[in-house]
């Protein structure tokens, strides 16, 4: 055994064997599932009501960047610290702690009285997600026997995608019904009953005894993750409606080193035998490594694809905001099937190989949605577009439950559940922060300053090209991910 697992934090669920698993684990699953459908929701349903907080909060696009963009990196920077907190306290405790501070950070943003109260109400409710997020990977790992882990993690995979269209679906209906007159408040309002029962059923039903150690929290170490991360995702946030000034670029070079010292502390905290927030070896690791790549850069392109699309279909083909969310429901069904029904039959047959037929499943969705678009004009309409969507939702369904599973699977020991779930999560909101914000610069310098339907079109065609460049790279890093005995003929 090395030295990173000896010290390592015991977290063994009471009643939890390895061989058996929770008894109570299919009843709670749901229950913990809805942290990370209420996570992605909330990241998705601002790009709704962007239009009504302009015009209830006299929003300039500075502020309503940073409504969207402040949870994201508030949620990315601090999931790594989060994790490992569920490590030292205890999984169950930081899941029913995160999930009540998120619905309370919830209500405060449908309370806010100005735009700038809400993007410091958006940058809470972000940090906690990062709280109760982490916890739930950890928990399916330790709860799950681990022949039934891939049918939960395929449930999981399909909760990142019913949430993410949720956000536009939902939204789009919440802003259009207007309940109470609370308008775009309402998309906040929504996320209190959920949060205050599933807190109440967590710490009903998850196991209540820990055997836990307490040693000591490693603040530098999550401090400098945390300012790495936010001295990149803040400029890349602000950056297009400011105009890329002079600060975004001298921070994005800042946080290079700041990456670099905090890895060198932490190898030296090893070292001396501290507890590091981070365990180096195991992201060097080939197969949690290329997992990561996998997982990131597919969020990339799915929240890059999700953005353009949505502008796309409001701005170039007219739609309403509810019109255009219930345009990507097909998409989400393909996703949560190809989740929830075919990856996990698939991977039984071909293992980790699915992420690379998911992978070309979805850049064969990618190209029929680039011929739709190059060929279909002057007549192109939203029904033309769907069968590409919804291939795409489907390749996107095989990948992504299967990436966490065999990144989650790849020797982690079940005392680094959090940390391991707290890394994953980071990469794969990095990936959002990065792909809305990159193929959205992409679509906007393609759109110029043309306003018709011509001009989207190219500006859509310009992003799905950047998004299979995207995928591409993808791929090579599913053909180089190290197959397990299991998977080999």
């Amino acid at each position: 055994m090395s030295v990173i697992e000896t010290r390592s934090v015991p977290i063994i669920p009471v009643r939890a064997p390895a061989d058996d698993g929770f008894p109570a684990r299919h009843q709670v699953l749901p229950v913990v599932l809805s942290a990370m459908f209420m996570a992605m929701f909330d990241w998705f349903v601002v790009n709704v009501a962007a239009s009504s907080l302009q015009h209830d909060l006299h929003a300039g696009e500075s502020a309503l960047e940073l409504i969207v963009g402040g949870y994201g990196f508030a949620y990315a920077s601090g999931l790594i610290t989060g994790g490992r907190l569920g490590d030292l306290h205890g999984h169950r405790r930081l899941f029913v702690l995160g999930m009540l501070a998120f619905t309370a950070a919830s209500l405060l943003c449908g309370l806010a009285p100005n735009a700038w109260a809400l993007v410091a109400f958006r940058i809470l409710q972000g940090g906690t997600a990062a709280l109760m997020v982490p916890q739930m990977l950890a928990l399916i790992n330790t709860l799950f026997p681990v022949r039934e882990r891939p049918r939960a993690m395929a449930a999981f995979g399909a909760t990142i995608g019913i949430g993410a269209v949720s956000g536009q679906v939902l939204g789009g209906i919440l802003l259009n019904l207007d309940l109470f007159g609370w308008g775009w408040r309402s998309i906040f309002y929504i996320n209190v009953p959920i949060g205050l029962a599933a807190a109440a059923l967590a710490a009903r039903w998850l196991p209540a005894h820990e055997r836990i150690q307490r040693p000591k929290l490693d603040p530098v170490g999550a401090l400098g993750f945390s300012a790495a991360l936010a001295l990149l995702l803040v400029p890349i946030t602000l950056g297009r409606p400011e105009g890329w000034p002079l600060w975004t670029w001298l921070s994005m070079v800042a946080a290079v080193p700041v990456m670099a010292l905090t890895v060198g502390y932490e190898r030296r905290l090893t070292t001396r035998g501290g507890e590091p927030v981070l365990d180096i070896a195991m992201v060097r690791a080939r197969g949690f490594g290329l997992g990561l790549l996998i997982a990131g850069g597919y969020l990339t392109f799915f929240a890059g694809f999700m953005l353009c699309l949505t502008l796309f279909l409001q701005n170039g083909l007219g739609l309403s905001p509810l019109q255009a969310g219930l345009a990507f429901a097909p998409l989400g069904v393909c996703f949560a099937s190809g989740s929830f029904f075919l990856a996990p039959r698939v991977a039984a047959r071909i293992g980790t190989r699915v992420m690379v037929l998911g992978t070309c499943t979805s850049l064969t969705g990618l190209a029929i949605t680039l011929a739709v678009l190059h060929f279909g004009e002057p007549h192109l309409g939203t029904l033309a577009l769907i069968p590409g969507m919804m291939i795409v939702g489907t390749g996107n369904g095989l990948t992504i439950p299967s990436v966490v599973g065999a990144v989650l699977s790849s020797g982690i020991p079940a005392r680094q559940a959090g940390m391991a779930a707290g890394v994953l999560t980071t990469a794969q909101q990095f990936g959002n922060a990065i792909g809305a914000t990159v193929l959205g610069v992409i679509f906007f310098a393609a759109l110029g300053t043309g306003q018709h339907g011509g001009h989207y079109v190219t500006a859509m065609e310009t992003s799905a090209l950047g998004g299979a460049l995207v995928l591409a790279i993808v791929l090579v890093a599913a053909l180089a991910l190290p197959r397990p005995a299991a998977d080999r003929d």
